[in-house]
């Protein structure tokens, strides 16, 4: 089986006069963390869209284990996302709102209990999320992407509103489920934690892939902040 979970192939995304993302190709590997960098107005969530199937691409395409993530049998067991952590209702509960989406998916109750152990939140499962920081947020939008024990997990900005533990904490824990197999893509602007945290090394800019490498191969030396900064600026001028 091969090891490339997700590719991207001249993946093109125009609205209106903007093109966001121009003839985008890259490969994600199993096992491994992958950072996906870029400036703001890159073309990231845009790409993370199109691959998740909210959006629909104007050329090429995005794939998961081969096929596009509508042709996913059960796909709640083999892709889980974040791309926005608003994404519960306020006067429930942390387990209340895991409910309602294991319900949906047909998922053992049994399991909510595991996940919000996993990710930390346990002491805080019965307590209503609209009184949750951004980064217990961000915790428990974890738990709903790992509810079906995916073996794919794309992450857009998953450490806003952590605290430095918190930091630390994510990093163990994407390292960790990549240990198992598992395949992580994140989105992320903490370059420095990016360093510490991503085997590989996406970069993207005006919509164009501008750099992909192992973070090795990528900073030659350098740190990743000097890195990207170098391509970034390069390309753009």
């Amino acid at each position: 089986m091969s090891s490339v979970k997700i590719e991207f192939k001249d993946l093109s995304k125009r609205y209106k006069d903007v093109l966001a993302v121009s003839n985008f190709s890259a490969q994600v590997q199993s096992g491994r963390v992958t950072g996906f960098l870029g400036p703001n107005g890159a073309g990231k969530s845009t790409a993370l869209r199109c691959l998740l199937g909210l959006v629909n691409p104007t050329g090429g395409g995005a794939e998961i284990n081969g096929g596009s993530y509508s042709q996913l049998v059960d796909p709640i067991h083999k892709v889980g996302a974040v791309l926005d952590s608003r994404g519960f209702h306020p006067g429930l509960t942390a387990k209340q709102n895991l409910k309602i989406m294991a319900s949906a998916s047909d998922i053992n109750f049994s399991r909510i209990d595991e996940v919000l152990e996993l990710v930390d939140l346990a002491s805080a499962a019965n307590k209503r999320t609209k009184g949750f920081s951004l980064g217990m947020k961000q915790r428990l939008s974890l738990a709903i992407a790992m509810l079906g024990d995916p073996e794919i997990l794309i992450l857009d900005e998953p450490a806003n509103g952590l605290d430095p533990l918190g930091i630390v904490w994510l990093r163990e824990f994407l390292q960790k489920l990549a240990g198992e197999g598992r395949t992580i893509l994140v989105s992320s602007h903490q370059l420095a934690e990016m360093q510490n945290t991503v085997s590989d090394v996406l970069i993207i800019n005006k919509g164009v892939l501008v750099a992909q490498g192992t973070i090795k191969e990528i900073c030659k030396g350098r740190s990743l902040e000097e890195a990207f900064l170098e391509l970034t600026l390069r390309k753009s001028a």
